[in-house]
């Protein structure tokens, strides 16, 4: 009797079984390879070869004859961490921790004319000198010592990793640095029913003229990232000739919100971004729940699953726009480039994840004179870590050696004067740093407002060293859901590292979270 048959399953196992086992080892690294370098897309070796900054500029501006034609930096190669060549990895890395340098700063509050509190914490040359916060000298107003204001991205304060590189080494090159962080971070409680958004400048505008005032001889200069990147260039298109700054950069900045806002809800990746960002402004929008709910619609703010989502039931509404679209159009930054009458610097990494390179208005600045466009093929999100240590960041080291240069130039921009003798604001003669806010207080640095009434007998200026450990908050309810938001924001930037960093175990956590995705994006279309 004949043998049966043998199944064909049995005599395809037979045949790889005689495969060797190495040439399957073969296999998997040049899978591994082939995904790492397309979903991670790690660009190690690429760098050699196209590492190169691409400048962008009008052939007649004096700002890149005079000044950027000096800088090194910008006439260079970057060329990231090895281990940190992905754009991903840098920005997931910039926010689990960046290897910031270890100082404190001095904070000082300000209160705008509507009665908002804005905290400014100053780091100056003769503390990063001197290394004591309690030697550090106050600013006189003779002081001719450049100041470089910053402006922060989006949820972020001074105790953010890239801003305590950037205000370090700033005020280690000999300058002055205040971060001007925006209402309501930083520990500092909501005190009107203004809240900052991407296209609010009036606190950029009103801090410049409250430094001006009191260091009128010590020249400004503004540095902005991200969010804070976009409302600087708005402001200067909006000022024109009359701001008071000598120059600016803008490093990574999204632009054109419109195309941004399209962009982030695109593909997998980064709609994973779009939600670690909406959780973050979930938790800012916790810590300043009574005037939310008040102003905004609070039901829809807690169930936002992005960011337009959250524009839409909190910026729209405290802002009086009509729509999230409206918004983005009003606030992007795109439409003031022209204007912008000041040296401007501006960086952007072509690998950005979460602002697009298709948002960059290239020929707007190849037209200004005033602007020059400094791009890289990679670098992440305000991330641009180099050496092998990833010790530094190579933007801070750009920005740091174009402003060096342009305060030594004859290129620094003089104010126009307005005839009628007011700039922007009129109102900044009573918004001094010694007339307010009236505040408590507490012994773990808390800072909350305070009725006015009750204050009389205060001391009209509030300094304090900030705890290295950042600020804490007083409402231990409110602290503790930010804590909890945070720490969801943080584990779903460590997804993000898992899923670019290991491709295979993301495919597998994108198949079994796939039908949790569906509504989000039902939910924006």
């Amino acid at each position: 009797m004949d043998d049966p048959m043998p199944s064909p399953y049995a005599l395809l196992f037979e045949a790889l079984w005689l495969i060797p086992i190495r040439h399957y080892l073969y296999a998997l690294i040049l899978i591994w390879t082939v995904f790492f370098y397309k979903f991670v897309e790690f660009h190690f070796l690429g760098e050699y070869f196209r590492g190169r900054v691409n400048l962008i500029y009008n052939p007649d501006s004096p700002i890149y004859h005079g000044v950027v034609s000096r800088c090194r930096t910008l006439h260079s190669r970057y060329v990231a961490t090895p281990w940190l060549a992905s754009p991903h990895l840098q920005t997931c890395f910039l926010n689990f921790h960046g290897l910031p340098p270890v100082f404190t700063y001095t904070r000082k509050l300000f209160r705008a004319s509507d009665g908002g509190t804005i905290a400014l914490d100053w780091l100056t040359n003769s503390h990063v000198v001197d290394g004591d916060p309690h030697n550090q000298k106050e600013i006189s107003k003779e002081d001719t010592t450049p100041i470089a204001v910053v402006i922060p991205g989006l949820t972020s304060d001074s105790s953010s990793a890239y801003l305590k590189h950037l205000a370090y080494n700033t005020a280690k090159s000999g300058w002055n640095v205040v971060v001007s962080n925006h209402r309501g971070l930083g520990g500092v409680s909501v005190t009107s029913d203004c809240f900052y958004n991407a296209g609010w400048t009036e606190d950029v505008r009103v801090v410049l003229d409250h430094l001006q005032h009191e260091f009128p001889m010590a020249p400004l200069f503004a540095i902005g990232t991200s969010i804070g990147a976009n409302i600087l260039v708005k402001y200067l298109g909006e000022e024109g000739e009359k701001t008071p700054l000598r120059g600016a950069v803008a490093i990574c900045s999204p632009w054109d919100l419109l195309i941004g806002d399209r962009f982030i809800s695109r593909k997998f990746k980064q709609r994973l971004y779009d939600r670690a960002l909406t959780i973050g402004l979930q938790g800012y929008a916790q810590l300043h729940e009574p005037q939310y709910t008040r102003l905004a619609n609070w039901e829809g703010i807690k169930k936002s699953r992005s960011i337009r989502d959250f524009d839409n039931h909190a910026t729209c509404h405290v802002g009086k726009f009509e729509t999230v679209d409206t918004f983005y159009r009003k606030s992007s930054s795109t439409q003031y480039v022209g204007n912008v009458a000041v040296p401007l610097l501006c960086i952007s990494a072509l690998d950005d994840p979460l602002c697009t390179k298709e948002a960059i208005p290239w020929e707007e600045c190849r037209a200004n004179k005033n602007i020059v466009l400094a791009t890289t093929n990679h670098g992440g999100h305000l991330a641009f870590f180099e050496g092998l240590t990833a010790s530094s960041l190579w933007w801070v080291r750009a920005t740091n050696e174009f402003l060096g240069a342009l305060s030594c130039s004859r290129y620094m921009h003089i104010q126009k004067i307005q005839e009628s003798g007011s700039s922007g604001s009129g109102k900044q003669d009573e918004t001094s740093i010694n007339q307010g806010p009236y505040l408590n207080i507490a012994e773990d640095g808390l800072v909350a407002a305070a009725n006015l009434e009750e204050n009389t007998t205060r001391s009209k200026e509030a300094t304090l060293v900030l705890n290295q450990r950042g600020p804490k908050v007083k409402d231990k309810r409110s602290f503790n859901v930010l804590c909890r938001q945070t720490k969801r924001s943080i584990w779903l930037l460590g997804y993000i590292g898992m899923v670019t960093g290991f491709p295979l175990v993301g495919m597998l956590m994108n198949y079994l979270f796939r039908k949790k995705q569906r509504p989000i994006t039902a939910s924006k279309s």
